[in-house]
């Protein structure tokens, strides 16, 4: 009798185990931002966590504006920008904490999006969303053009930022410092930070390319996110 309740407890046991293993596996699938990492941690208790941040992690001290590790040297400027994930979730822009461009579910901004910021006071002058699949490319030269000198740029892509792209547009983004514009192509993801006749011509820049072989999401490559600092003139 002993024996046969054994059995039943490991048979329910194993039917648990790859019940929650079908359930991770679809929520890791149908949520782009989501990695089993954020799962673990947020299944560990608040008594848990509080144990392991005290015997395992120092205090690092502060923590920078838009979520960096630390806070940028002396009076710099801090961003933070995301691409997009697949059609779905949409790209983000954050300067000196501000989320200029919000993440959007509803699939809102695909293509270029685009934040100028004027580079010595730190204000954010504009923003723009150019649709690159059936929109009017001739919308986002004019606003490239409408850019005055002494701007800071930040570019994020969602789903396709380069089917209806000019070689005039091209060339404009070149400009601001972009390498990889050039190469840009359908569905490509690409973070970008330059600026127009700026003083500090710093330039920050990730691509990845849109190749099913390598894609995490299928159609789309996956995610990307890039940080940094820039220096801020006095």
């Amino acid at each position: 009798m002993f024996a046969l309740k054994e059995k039943f407890r490991f048979v329910f046991m194993v039917a648990a185990l790859i019940i929650s293993i079908s359930l991770v596996l679809r929520l890791l699938q149908t949520n782009p931002e989501l990695t089993l990492s954020n799962l673990v941690g947020r299944s560990v208790g608040g008594a848990a966590s509080f144990q392991l941040k005290t015997d395992n992690h120092k205090d690092d001290g502060p923590k920078g504006k838009c979520g960096l590790a630390k806070p940028c040297p002396g009076n710099d400027y801090t961003f933070k920008i995301y691409s997009g994930a697949t059609n779905i979730i949409g790209p983000q822009i954050c300067f000196e904490g501000k989320m200029i461009i919000e993440k959007d579910t509803r699939g809102n901004r695909p293509g270029i999006n685009i934040a100028v910021v004027n580079e010595k006071t730190g204000e954010h002058v504009s923003t723009g969303s150019f649709n690159m699949w059936n929109g009017k490319v001739e919308e986002l030269i004019e606003f490239l053009k409408s850019i005055e000198d002494g701007s800071l740029v930040l570019i994020a892509t969602f789903d396709d930022p380069a089917t209806k792209l000019n070689d005039e547009a091209r060339t404009l983004i070149a400009e601001l410092g972009s390498s990889y514009i050039s190469q840009l192509k359908f569905r490509d993801n690409w973070l970008f930070v330059g600026g127009k006749k700026t003083i500090t011509q710093v330039t920050f820049e990730q691509h990845i390319k849109n190749d099913r072989e390598t894609n995490k999401y299928e159609s789309w490559p996956e995610m990307i996110e890039m940080e940094g600092c820039i220096p801020r003139i006095d």
